[in-house]
């Protein structure tokens, strides 16, 4: 590994010695300072500090959120690989946190008095515009909407450059050949979970969060079923209303712009509910499973397709839910397993899709860099910087493991079943 010089390479280098001293190795990344410094690995990606406001925004508020903040105005960037840049930069991190108490204050204490050098007490950075900022109590219908509409209503044009042609923004089902067609990939998915619900045609099939109507049209078109699809965002609802008229499926097809709380009948044959219950919330799951029961005729099946994290991290991390998905909430598969058969749901089984969703992100974020000049058109720069991190970086957590997804097939008993 070619190494860059330290001591002589202005804050760059200082910053880096100070890596150093922290984790007791050399520096695993490259790092370029304002000062127009630059120390570290030669051949590694550059973490780019474009402004010394990032100094006064860790001070203010130290910890993820404030390196989002950095990421979104562009006081952070990176010169070359994104994703191995995220990378070195979490290893580093971790082999800093793994140092004994006594070597990361004594570090800190020349840190502090580098970053006071450097205008580090100056007044902090105004927040970014991108930000969410909700109102009302989490997790109420009004604010529900709110964050649904924050993340889903951001264009559907981008959604649309982004995601393949059905439209569907969950975790495709990939073969092991090692193709690369997302719109098969997605395609196996739906027929995936259509087949586990068992559709047959004239089948009545509930789709809470029909999203851009991938599943919604799909069994409709392919399968014969008649589906009450059911969204809260105003923009998914007219985009899929469109579409239905477009595929010609108005006769199978009962969409509606409603809360998943709101009355949308019973007695379905199936319940398909894909990567919408991250949005539910901790204290609203047991209500939300116990909803999945009632709706579905006994002997009908369920189908919930769900992210999932350790009980530790349950929210999607500062960055996500600052920049992308407010309010949204995760939890160990077998606490939702178990809060579905808690509501009275019989668990069929369960398929592990984490290997299937870093391939699918990545085939997202392929797109996003193929199109960049378009996105920032239609979404204006700084909320495109954000999402190409967002996706470099969700890309990596389901590959080390850090996240998953799973399906969950359940049934409700017959009448006086054991």
């Amino acid at each position: 590994m070619t190494m860059r010089p330290n001591s002589d390479a202005g804050v760059a280098g200082r910053m880096l010695d100070l890596a150093r001293a922290v984790t007791g190795r050399p520096p695993a990344i490259r790092l370029r300072a304002w000062d127009g410094s630059e120390a570290g690995p030669a051949d590694a990606p550059a973490l780019v500090l474009t402004d010394r406001a990032v100094l006064r925004r860790l001070f203010w508020r130290p910890g993820e959120l404030s390196l989002a903040r950095a990421w979104a105005t562009g006081e952070i960037d990176v010169d070359g690989d994104l994703a191995e840049a995220l990378r070195r930069a979490r290893a580093e991190v971790v082999a800093a946190r793994r140092a004994p108490w006594r070597i990361r204050t004594g570090v800190g204490v020349r840190a502090a008095a580098l970053g006071i050098r450097h205008g580090m007490l100056g007044r902090p950075p105004a927040r970014p515009e991108a930000e969410a900022v909700l109102a009302g109590r989490r997790h109420s219908r009004g604010r529900d909407r709110a964050a649904v509409a924050f993340h889903y209503d951001l264009s559907n044009e981008f959604y649309r450059l982004i995601l393949d042609p059905s439209m569907a923004y969950s975790c495709a089902y990939w073969p092991e050949d090692g193709s690369t067609d997302l719109a098969a990939a997605q395609r196996a998915k739906l027929d995936l979970i259509c087949g586990k619900l068992g559709l047959l045609p004239g089948h009545r099939l509930l789709d809470i969060g029909c999203g851009w109507g991938s599943l919604t049209c799909h069994a409709a078109r392919y399968y014969g079923a008649r589906i009450t699809a059911i969204t809260v965002s105003r923009m998914q609802y007219d985009f899929v209303a469109g579409r239905i008229a477009a595929e010609g499926l108005g006769d199978l097809i009962d969409l509606r712009l409603q809360d998943y709380r709101d009355p949308a009948g019973d007695s379905y044959d199936a319940v398909a509910t894909v990567e919408m219950g991250e949005h539910v919330g901790a204290d609203e799951y047991p209500t939300f499973a116990a909803r999945l029961h009632d709706l579905v005729r006994p002997g009908g099946r369920v189908l919930v397709q769900q992210m999932s994290r350790g009980a530790a991290r349950p929210g999607g991390g500062a960055f996500i839910e600052a920049y992308i998905a407010p309010d949204m909430h995760m939890r160990p598969l077998a606490a939702t397993v178990s809060m579905l058969n808690g509501a009275g749901l019989e668990i069929y089984g369960v398929e592990a899709m984490r290997r299937h969703y870093g391939r699918t992100i990545r085939a997202w974020l392929t797109r996003l860099d193929a199109q960049w000049p378009v996105a920032v058109g239609l979404i204006g720069a700084q909320r495109a910087r954000i999402w190409r991190l967002y996706l470099a970086g969700g890309a990596q957590a389901f590959e080390e493991g850090r996240m998953g997804v799973d399906q969950i097939l359940a049934v409700r008993p017959e009448a006086g079943a054991r």
